[in-house]
């Protein structure tokens, strides 16, 4: 597959991105071992981490993933190289996070240099190529809410343009090649940018944004942003978490007869959230048998609508195998008919984003 310019930065990358939240705690070093060679092997040059890694965050795997990353660049001589690596500096402490920077509810600029320097010390490396926010130090409506709520504002936050300055230290020290978003609004994006080209700071390259059948309020707006102002998107979670496999069409995400070691099943926290939701579940069930009306799998349909989207630059998948490695970047090059694509939309227009 071609790689592809990532905004306006010197990044290219491959359109599939290997998301790594999974190593450290479903998928053990070993493992995740293997699946970074086979990842390499099959010309994905592209890798995501953050520094709250693995999932669900916890202290004890806190920077679990990272440090796996860093172990597996040194014994493979020359990996290092081969690769695009992107990391994310956390936002401020959410859910009582309280190992993150003290549970701190502000990211100064010198937070962020900090936190980069810690990062570049797990991963075993001196640069870091896409050095992302996480999500918004401001109060924003991010993980499943979908209103933005005033009474929620908060004084002495640190601004864009001071989060901006500490970035921007990191890239004149030759620590960081280019800046990203995430979880991000089309305010933020338009504000980092306006910002940066005010005062010769980073321009943000890139926005890392949920996007699936399911959750789509991508193209509810920040579409147009992210096009105007040539910044693409990164989606991540184009499975929704598992519901767009199939795999919970017949038990549901909870209870006895879920699918054992799946993580919706297993983790509390993520069922409160978007993924959780019975319309959520009920959404992706239509698109499971649409796919399966026309000769696909699930996932096929799923990754293929992500892949084939005009917005989207990088599809970041997720595995906790080899298997599931080879069945994702297999999916790469299923066109969808005209249509199955009317269907998705009526499909759409019918659920709207229930995992929004």
């Amino acid at each position: 597959m071609d790689t592809i310019a990532l905004g306006r930065s010197d990044l290219r990358v491959t359109p599939i991105c290997l998301g790594t939240m999974t190593f450290g705690e479903q998928v053990d070093e070993a493992t995740a071992h293997a699946i970074l060679d086979r990842a390499l092997e099959r010309g994905i040059d592209f890798l995501d981490t953050a520094e709250m890694y693995s999932v669900p965050p916890r202290p004890e795997t806190y920077g679990a993933t990272e440090t796996i990353l860093g172990r597996w660049f040194a014994s493979r001589p020359g990996a290092r190289g081969k690769v695009v690596l992107a990391t994310k500096v956390a936002g401020p402490s959410r859910d009582g996070r309280g190992w993150i920077r003290g549970g701190s509810p502000n990211l100064t600029a010198e937070d962020i240099v900090r936190a980069a320097d810690d990062s570049l010390r797990r991963l075993q490396t001196d640069v870091i190529d896409l050095y992302q926010l996480h999500w918004p130090v401001r109060n924003v409506p991010a993980f499943g809410a979908i209103y933005y709520d005033p009474a929620r504002e908060k004084e002495g936050l640190s601004s864009i343009h001071e989060q901006l300055e500490g970035f921007s230290r990191l890239v004149k020290a030759g620590k960081v090649r280019a800046i990203g978003l995430s979880n991000e609004t089309p305010y933020g994006v338009h504000e980092f940018v306006r910002l940066a080209e005010q005062h010769g700071l980073p321009r943000v390259a890139t926005v890392q944004n949920v996007y699936c059948l399911v959750s789509r309020a991508v193209d509810n707006g920040l579409d147009e942003t992210l096009h105007r102002l040539g910044v693409p998107l990164l989606a991540y979670s184009p499975l929704a978490f598992g519901l767009l496999t199939g795999k919970y069409d017949a038990s549901g995400i909870a209870g006895p007869d879920a699918p054992k070691g799946a993580r919706i099943a297993s983790y509390e926290s993520v069922r409160q959230q978007r993924w959780g939701r019975p319309d959520a579940l009920a959404a992706a069930r239509r698109y499971n048998a649409l796919a399966r009306d026309h000769g696909l799998t699930p996932t096929q349909l799923a990754l293929a609508f992500c892949y084939t989207r005009w917005s989207v630059a990088s599809t970041i998948i997720g595995v906790t195998s080899v298997a599931q490695l080879d069945e994702d970047i297999d999916a790469w090059g299923t066109q969808l008919s005209p249509e199955v694509l009317a269907e998705i939309d009526r499909i759409r227009w019918e659920n709207r984003d229930p995992a929004a």
